[in-house]
């Protein structure tokens, strides 16, 4: 069997109740650039995720090194919301890296995220000295920061 080698990564994405809100975590607080936002065709979004009905729009946007893709469904009516915890299977964050640990819990406050444990001094394993935090917001994104002074 021909093996497949993995040349790159594209994108990280994530489902959100308010691209809104969504992008303006990103791009607002965090400084990331929106690349675009747009609707997409229901047949392709049909077809690709075999989601029936679903519509969307997305958007992607470019941090330091790093793209996500944000998307906001509109339909099927019978979509959910899934707030899984870091102990459960299928959770997912994006872990990205700060300057100031002060200053993202302000940034953080001001747009909606919730600290799910406390600002931990890791002690031990590649990232010893540096201070972490995760946080969620109602839109279901779990964000990792890591200080990196």
């Amino acid at each position: 069997m021909k093996t497949v080698r993995v040349t790159g990564t594209n994108h990280t994405s994530f489902t959100v109740k308010s691209l809104d809100r969504a992008l303006a975590l990103f791009v607002d607080g965090l400084g990331f650039e929106l690349l675009s936002r747009a609707p997409r065709d229901r047949t392709a979004i049909e077809r690709i995720t075999g989601v029936a009905g679903g519509d969307v729009t997305i958007a992607f946007v470019q941090g330091p090194s790093h793209r996500v893709e944000l998307i906001e469904y509109h339909a099927p009516d019978n979509r959910g919301h899934a707030a899984p915890r870091p102990c459960d299977a299928g959770f997912s964050h994006l872990a990205l890296d700060v300057d100031d640990m002060d200053a993202l819990l302000v940034l953080a406050e001001a747009h909606g995220l919730s600290l799910l444990g406390e600002v931990y001094a890791i002690d031990q394993g590649p990232n010893a000295g540096r201070r972490v935090a995760y946080f969620r917001d109602d839109n279901g994104l779990t964000l990792e920061f890591l200080e990196t002074a």
